[in-house]
């Protein structure tokens, strides 16, 4: 045993192979605490430290940092006496060469490495991340070698994968594995390494393990070499590689200054880390919390560091990150909450803390939409709400004497168009198209014009709407209001008896809407064919025209069924769904139907007239033989048929464009300024030209590079609207009774049996196995087997 001498009132104790507590520096050239980082690379093989402990002499002693040059000395003296006592022992060295210097002087090679043989302990490389113990056991071919490592597995290594040969060790039993590596653990100490850092780095020596062996522990029998390997193979602050070959290493102690900054980043890596710890902590205790004690989404996002995590969470769960650190990140927390690295996890996670409702939509995540308009472009709505003019103020009719219908689903916000009806004289019917003016407010090119075109479209989900409009501007200036002065464009047209028209004129107006209906009750009220609203009558008369003229002219019919859902605090785990499906045949849609298509007709033609520049939209038909789909039964069977056959429309932005579908002979959309970006440019042209002039805004190559942005967003809104009403129809299905049976329509076969299915009760189509007999356009029965709406799966089956 190594004698205990008192050195300033302090202590070493024992040596590498005693009894007793780990050998320790107690002073070092700076007193420190252990870091972790050395301790988390240790850790990978297994090896835990004890605390450190420190005696003192007495209240007089002198302080540490006055002792250090003493303790150097004295413990250098008292490994040198150890050494002479041992005299009789061998020590075991490395393989040792040597060779010649260029100034003719002999020195010892230290970087020879040992010949491989059997019964070797050596260290390897496993993977990127582990470093293993083993013994060789025979050669694999010309260069491997087979092991047996610490954990009993036995394995082919490359000679490159050795890391250290331990010296002085032949024949070692591979069962004796477990106890080498927990004898060594009690010598590991790191910060053994700056006291031999201070000695080696006054006399500027590098150093091979076996050389630090004999510093710290004053041997370098196998175990010590193999210690004061693992400790500077590990060590990030006090050495680097000088010199290496193969599986032998010398290493160099850092200048002081070098030390001073590792140290400092060494500081901010663990600040760090228990910064990171604290959130992955945080993560856990949210999870566990129940859903009213989790933490408030804000919360998440008050903090800088934290929002970064969660972000990045965010962006690994739609498979959207913005960098590969970002990447990483996210797959470190995953790994830290022992989850897998998957995007699902990431989603999963997410939700269990409160991040994210159950039921996110993920889409519009995903597609990065714009929801919330900027401070900047609802301080300029405000603006033009409270100080801006009406330009057409001087030319606006007086319609206000007129009953004035707006016709919509109930929970619109914004109304675009409301319609009015009389018979003439003559017998014939004028019908008055008005649709709303936000022309009045806002002009090409302006800050919320600009943001409006980026937008393209107001977006329509289960869940929520995101206006193309600042929702102050869109409802108190722009939307037509029930029994309140409104500025309108009214387009007003004169039938003939055969629903052809007549007579057309477009003018800015002043109206005051009399009834804000929904379908259902425009629908009531038609039935009940009330004396007093005997203009609602006219309009319903003027579309039956309508329709009928149309389908002359070659009109294809293609009226299906249509959802609806309107979702109830959808923030909770289990909303309120409300489904509504509408028949696109009902009396009151057709008429809202019939005269939006007369508007826009009576709007190609208008432009056509005065050579303005607008978004003229048609569609080919020659393609469709209507007779071939006759045998179908009417409606949504025989419409899925037709559109399966019909060519994409076309758009014209100098000249009408024949809409074969609509068998009318041009088509421009107007009744929806409020809510797409393409109606707005319309009213933009037209309301140029009504001011007395053909200065238009925008030429009809201006118009083309418009729609062409705004089309490829309006694309990417259907998609998305038509996967949120998607997910919440199959996640309403979820929730009915298990068994319950759906009345469905075949709409065609796909392939052999599997057949395409309209669910009638909720205008839902999917597709399922049908029997044997069954022809396109026959009823059948189905239930609902399983319903799982995040991964869009519904699987449907015949009742027979």
């Amino acid at each position: 045993m190594m004698s205990v001498r008192a050195i300033n009132g302090c202590f070493i104790i024992r040596s590498a192979t005693t009894g007793g507590a780990p050998p320790v520096s107690l002073f070092r050239h700076r007193i420190q605490r252990l870091r972790a980082s050395h301790l988390r690379e240790f850790s990978k093989l297994g090896f835990g430290f004890p605390l450190l402990r420190q005696n003192t002499g007495g209240g007089d002693a002198p302080s540490c940092s006055s002792c250090i040059h003493s303790l150097v000395e004295s413990v250098s003296q008292e490994l040198e006496s150890v050494s002479r006592r041992k005299g009789s022992r061998i020590r075991v060295r490395a393989s040792v060469k040597v060779k010649l210097t260029s100034y003719g002087e002999v020195v010892e090679d230290k970087l020879v490495n040992q010949e491989l043989e059997a019964g070797l302990l050596l260290e390897f490389k496993k993977d990127p991340e582990r470093v293993l113990l083993a013994v060789t056991h025979r050669p694999d071919g010309k260069k491997n070698w087979m092991v047996f490592d610490q954990n009993g597995v036995s394995c082919s290594i490359k000679p490159q994968q050795i890391t250290y040969i331990v010296p002085g060790v032949f024949n070692f039993d591979h069962t004796g594995l477990t106890d080498f590596l927990q004898r060594a653990q009690d010598n590991l100490d790191p910060q053994l390494l700056e006291f031999a850092w201070v000695e080696l780095l006054e006399k500027n020596k590098p150093v091979t393990p076996e050389e630090l062996a004999e510093i710290i522990y004053g041997r370098s029998d196998p175990l010590e070499s193999y210690c004061a390997h693992f400790l500077l193979s590990k060590d990030e602050i006090y050495f680097s590689v000088l010199e290496s070959k193969g599986s032998r290493s010398i290493y160099s102690p850092r200048r002081t200054e070098q030390v001073e900054e590792l140290l400092r980043r060494q500081r901010v890596k663990e600040a760090e880390e228990r910064e990171f710890q604290e959130f992955i902590q945080l993560l856990k205790s949210s999870k566990k919390a129940p859903s009213h004690s989790k933490p408030p989404k804000s919360s998440w996002l008050a903090d800088d560091k934290v929002r970064e995590n969660i972000d990045s969470l965010k962006a690994y769960a739609i498979d959207a990150w913005a960098s590969i650190d970002q990447r990483k990140l996210a797959g470190v927390i995953l790994k830290s909450m022992g989850l897998q690295k998957t995007a699902v996890s990431a989603l999963n996670l997410l939700i269990d803390i409160g991040y994210f409702p159950v039921h996110v939509n993920l889409d519009l995540l995903k597609l990065n939409l714009p929801t919330d308009h900027s401070d900047a472009v609802v301080e300029a709505a405000e603006v033009l709400l409270s100080e801006s003019s009406d330009l057409d103020a001087a030319r606006r009719i007086d319609l206000t004497h007129l009953k004035v219908y707006a016709i919509d689903v109930d929970e619109a916000d914004e109304l675009d168009d409301a319609l009015s009806a009389t018979r003439l004289q003559d017998g014939r019917i004028k019908i008055w198209i008005h649709v709303a003016d936000p022309a009045r407010y806002v002009t090409p090119g302006s800050k919320v014009d600009r943001e409006a075109r980026r937008r393209g479209t107001s977006v329509f989900l289960p869940t929520a709407t995101y206006p193309m409009f600042p929702k102050k501007l869109a409802m108190e200036g722009m939307s037509l209001r029930q029994g309140e002065i409104c500025n309108a464009v009214s387009v007003s047209v004169v039938l003939r008896s055969d629903g052809s028209v007549a007579e057309i004129s477009v003018e800015n107006s002043i109206i005051r809407p009399t009834y804000m209906l929904t379908y259902e009750s425009a629908a009531e009220l038609l039935h009940m064919n009330l004396q007093e609203e005997v203009e609602l009558r006219l309009l319903s008369e003027a579309a039956f025209l309508r329709s009928q003229w149309r389908h002359e002219q070659g009109a294809v019919d293609t009226t299906t069924l249509e959802t609806r859902i309107k979702v109830v605090n959808p923030e909770d785990p289990e909303p309120l769904i409300n489904l509504y499906v509408e028949n696109q045949a009902d009396p009151a849609m057709r008429l809202v139907f019939e005269m939006m298509i007369l508007c826009g007709e009576v709007i190609a033609t208008f432009g056509s007239q005065h050579n303005i520049p607008l978004p003229y939209r048609g569609q080919p038909q020659s393609n469709i033989d209507v007779s071939a789909f006759a045998h179908l039964p009417e409606g949504p069977v025989r419409s899925a048929s037709i559109v399966k056959v019909m060519r994409a429309a076309e758009m014209n932005f100098r000249c009408p464009v024949r809409h074969g579908v609509l068998g009318i002979p041009g088509y421009v959309q107007f009744t929806s300024p409020i809510r797409r970006y393409m109606d707005l440019t319309a009213h933009y042209q037209i309301k140029a030209f009504l001011r007395g002039g053909d200065n238009f805004p925008f030429s009809a190559g201006e118009l083309e590079g418009i729609a062409a942005s705004v089309n490829m967003q309006n694309r990417v809104v259907r998609k998305l609207c038509n996967s949120g009403l998607r997910y919440w129809v199959i996640e309403f299905l979820r929730r009915q009774q298990k068994g319950k049976k759906y009345t469905a329509l075949i709409l065609r076969f796909v392939k052999d049996r599997i057949a395409s299915l309209l669910l009638v009760e909720v205008g839902f189509q999917a597709t399922a196995w049908v029997s044997e007999g069954k022809q396109v356009g026959d009823e059948v029965e189905v239930r609902v087997e399983e319903a799982h709406p995040r991964d869009d799966l519904i699987l449907l089956k015949e009742v027979l």
